[in-house]
């Protein structure tokens, strides 16, 4: 369960995935991520966590923007994570009190899932730096930095998301590789409704 909480809330040891002979790449500007970002409507594939403890956890997630997402976790684990209403609500399948929830914006995850996102804010980036194949942003809540925040690494040509490090507001970390994400096409709202999952499990 602590795992599942840092996960939302923070977290996240770096490891950078990027395409064998890929071109050397200018680093991408704040507006270009934002651009990316905002039109970003849905998106879907795999993904692959490192988690604080150092072990590792695959499944599928789905991004509905704004304020959207859900992680399916592969099995021996089970576990869900869904962010819908304003909510994050995690499911742990060995509970039978229900999923535990919290705000969705006191997590750093907050920053990519905002109806309008704007890199450019003051006092939003703390970190834009580029190795020439790869550019990672951090970013942060403004107004709220004890909330932890997010390292977001991307290619270009095309803009495309290839994983994200979350740190917590106690420094716990979480890396979520991303695996062949697709933009586009149609997720059903009832994926990201939590009322509706609590009821399904019962």
């Amino acid at each position: 369960m602590t795992t599942r909480r840092n996960f939302m809330a923070g977290a996240a040891a770096t490891a950078l995935v990027a395409a064998a002979g890929q071109a050397q790449a200018q680093q991408l500007s704040l507006g270009e991520v934002s651009n990316y970002l905002n039109q970003l409507q849905t998106a879907q594939g795999g993904f692959t966590q490192i988690n604080g403890d150092g072990t590792l956890s695959t499944g599928q997630i789905f991004i509905k923007r704004p304020g959207r997402i859900r992680f399916e976790y592969n099995p021996p684990d089970n576990s869900l994570v869904m962010a819908g209403g304003g909510s994050v609500a995690i499911f742990d399948p060995r509970s039978n009190t229900g999923p535990e929830r919290y705000p969705l914006n006191r997590t750093p995850l907050k920053i990519i899932l905002e109806r309008n996102v704007d890199l450019g804010r003051a006092r939003m980036v703390t970190g834009h730096t580029s190795d020439g194949t790869t550019t990672t942003i951090t970013a942060q809540d403004p107004d709220n930095p004890q909330y932890g925040n997010i390292q977001m690494v991307f290619t270009g040509n095309p803009v495309e998301l290839r994983q994200w490090i979350v740190t917590d507001d106690v420094g716990a970390t979480t890396t979520v590789i991303l695996n062949d994400l697709k933009s586009g096409g149609s997720i059903s709202d009832i994926k990201f409704n939590i009322l509706a999952e609590t009821e399904r499990r019962g």
